[in-house]
C-alpha cells in the first residue's frame, strides 16, 4: 500500500509537457557528468537469484543508457563485506541474504557490472562505505569479517559497529581493499558516500576517547583529531589509487551541508540550519577539494528549492563558489525534484529550475541521480524529461587535467566499406606507448549539407563507442554527409579529428 501511495503522489506531480522557454533553450553541453547511484543497502537485490538480479540490473542500465547516462556508481562494499569475489571480506548479506554465503549459481556482480557498463559506453565507479561494519539489520556475521578477526579495532555506537577511524590499521585495511578492487577489476572510479563518523544519535557519545588519549598527535581537542583521522584516510586512499591505476577517478559524495554560517567560527558556511559535515560528521570536505585529495566532489543536495532549513538554490550556489579546485557534481534526488513545484510556476516541477542552475553556475560539471530505480521506473516522468529535453545527445566526461591532459593520437585508416550488413564506417586504433595514451572510446560526429564542422556542438554527436566501426543509415546515395571520428583516452582527453565524406 505504501508503494502505491508513493506512486500516486509522484503521478500527481508528473512533469507538465509545457516547459518554460528558458528551460527549453538551455544549451546542452558537450561534456557533462551524467550518473546514477545503484545501491544495495535498500535490500533490492537481497535473496534474488543471480538471474533475477541480473535482470533487474539490466533494466536499470538500459533505462540509464536511454537517457544518455555516462556513469554508474555501484555499491560494492556496504559494511565490511563485498558484492564481488573477495579474499579479504565476506560476501554481503545484501546479495545472498546471509553474510559470507556466495551466490549460487556463482557469479561476480562487480565483474558483470563493469562489463555491462562498458558495453553501454558508461563508466563504472566502485562505491564503498569505509567505516560501517555492522548495522541493526545484521543478525549474524561471517567468521571472515574483519570485526570477528580484530574486534579491538572497532567501535560500537548504538546499533552500529564501526571501523575505528583513529587507528592506522583501519586506514591501511581500507586502502588494501581499494588496491584489491583496482588490481582485479577495470573500474573507472572509486567512490565514497557520506558515512564518515556516525550520524549523531541523541544521548550517545562516540566511544573513542581512549584512542584519542593514546595518540592525540598534538591535537588539543578530540574534534580536530577526528577530522584529521578522516583527512589521513582520504589522502592515503588518493595516493593509493594514483599508485595502482593513475587514471581511476576518486570521488566523494558528502552530506549536502558543509557548515552552517550561523554556527560561527572562521569555517566557510552556508545560510542553512542542519546537520554539518565539518562539525557533526568530522568530514572536512573543502580541505580534500582544496588539497586535491579527491578528483570530484558530489554533495548530496537532495532538498527542494525553498526548503526552510536547507534550500537547494542556496546550497548549489554555495558549493559552486567553494569548489574551485575540483569538478563539482550535484547529487540530485529524483523523487523530491518531481514532488515539489517550481516556486515561480506551480504548473511544473523543479527539474527545469534545477537544470538551469546546474548548467549556468561555474564549476558545476553535471549531476548524479539518486537513485537508479527512480529512473528505471520513470518517477514523475523525470527520465522522459531528461531524454527529451536535457540529455538528447551523448556527452563526454568532464576533463580532469590534474590527472592527465595529454590527448591521444587520432584514428587511422578512416573509410566506408560495403558489407553484407550494409555500409559501414571503419577506422583503426592509433598506436600508444602507455595505458594512459591508449584509445578507450571513439566519438563519431555527423554533419549534413551546408553544416559547419563544429565539434563543440553536442547535437552532432552520433555516438560515443568502444567499437571501431559504425553502421551508416544508407538510403539512396543522394545526400552527402561528413562523418568525423575522434579518439578518447581513459580521462576523455579528445584527439584531433579525421573526417570522411559519405553519400547516403
Amino acid at each position: 500500500m505504501k508503494k502505491l501511495i508513493i506512486s500516486l503522489l509522484l503521478l500527481c506531480y508528473a512533469l507538465c509537457p509545457a516547459l518554460p522557454a528558458a528551460a527549453q533553450s538551455l544549451p546542452e553541453p558537450k561534456r557533462e557528468f551524467r550518473g546514477s547511484w545503484i545501491q544495495c543497502v535498500n535490500g533490492q537485490f537481497q535473496g534474488l537469484s543471480p538471474e533475477a538480479m541480473r535482470a533487474k540490473l539490466t533494466q536499470h542500465l538500459d533505462a540509464l543508457q536511454d537517457i544518455h547516462c555516462n556513469a554508474v556508481i555501484f555499491q560494492v562494499r556496504a559494511a565490511g563485506d563485498a558484492l564481488y569475489a573477495s579474499e579479504l571480506e565476506p560476501w554481503s548479506r545484501y546479495l545472498t541474504g546471509r553474510q559470507g554465503q556466495a551466490p549460487q549459481p556463482y557469479w561476480d556482480p562487480l565483474e558483470w557490472m563493469v562489463d555491462e557498463c562498458h558495453k553501454r559506453g558508461m563508466e563504472l565507479h566502485a562505491w564503498i562505505n569505509p567505516y560501517r561494519a555492522k548495522t541493526a539489520g545484521t543478525k549474524e556475521m561471517s567468521t571472515m569479517h574483519p570485526y570477528i578477526q580484530h574486534p579491538e579495532r572497532f567501535l560500537e555506537y548504538g546499533d552500529l559497529v564501526l571501523f575505528n577511524p583513529g587507528l592506522k590499521e583501519n586506514r591501511d585495511w581500507i586502502c588494501r581493499i581499494a588496491t584489491d578492487i583496482l588490481n582485479r577489476y577495470d573500474v573507472d572510479g572509486f567512490h565514497m558516500d557520506d558515512y564518515f563518523y556516525p550520524y549523531p544519535q541523541t544521548g550517545l557519545e562516540i566511544p573513542d576517547q581512549a584512542t584519542y588519549e593514546a595518540d592525540p598527535r598534538g591535537f588539543g581537542n578530540i574534534a580536530d583529531w577526528r577530522r584529521d583521522n578522516v583527512n589521513l584516510l582520504i589522502r592515503q586512499l588518493h595516493e593509493t589509487i594514483r599508485s595502482v591505476k593513475p587514471w581511476v577517478k576518486f570521488g566523494v559524495s558528502p552530506f549536502g551541508i558543509y557548515h552552517n554560517e550561523q554556527s560561527g567560527s572562521n569555517i566557510p558556511g552556508s545560510k542553512t540550519r542542519g546537520l554539518q559535515n565539518y562539525d557533526n560528521l568530522y568530514a572536512d570536505v573543502l580541505k580534500w577539494v582544496n588539497e586535491g585529495w579527491v578528483d570530484y566532489c558530489m554533495p548530496q543536495i537532495y532538498w527542494q528549492i525553498g526548503h526552510p532549513t536547507a534550500d537547494y538554490d542556496t546550497l548549489i550556489r554555495w558549493w559552486s563558489s567553494q569548489s574551485t579546485n575540483r569538478p563539482l557534481i550535484v547529487g540530485q534526488d529524483v523523487d523530491r525534484t518531481v514532488k515539489y513545484t517550481d516556486p515561480n510556476d506551480e504548473t511544473i516541477n523543479q527539474l527545469p529550475a534545477k537544470m538551469k542552475l546546474q548548467r549556468t553556475l561555474p564549476n558545476v560539471v553535471g549531476s548524479c541521480q539518486w537513485y537508479s530505480a527512480a529512473i528505471a521506473e520513470n518517477h514523475g516522468n523525470y527520465a522522459t524529461a531528461l531524454r527529451q529535453m536535457y540529455h538528447t545527445h551523448p556527452a563526454l566526461q568532464p576533463l580532469m587535467p590534474f590527472i592527465d591532459n595529454k590527448a591521444p593520437s587520432k584514428v587511422k585508416g578512416l573509410k566506408d566499406i560495403w558489407t553484407p550488413d550494409g555500409l559501414i564506417l571503419v577506422w583503426l586504433e592509433p598506436s600508444a606507448r602507455t595505458e594512459m595514451d591508449k584509445a578507450h572510446q571513439y566519438v563519431v560526429y555527423r554533419f549534413g549539407p551546408g553544416e559547419r564542422k563544429d565539434l563543440n556542438d553536442a547535437s552532432h554527436i552520433v555516438c560515443i563507442t568502444n567499437q571501431n566501426y559504425l553502421k551508416l543509415p544508407y538510403e539512396d546515395g543522394s545526400t552527402k554527409y561528413r562523418y568525423v571520428v575522434t579518439v578518447l583516452d581513459r580521462l576523455h582527453n579528445e584527439s584531433k579529428a579525421r573526417s570522411k565524406s559519405v553519400k547516403l
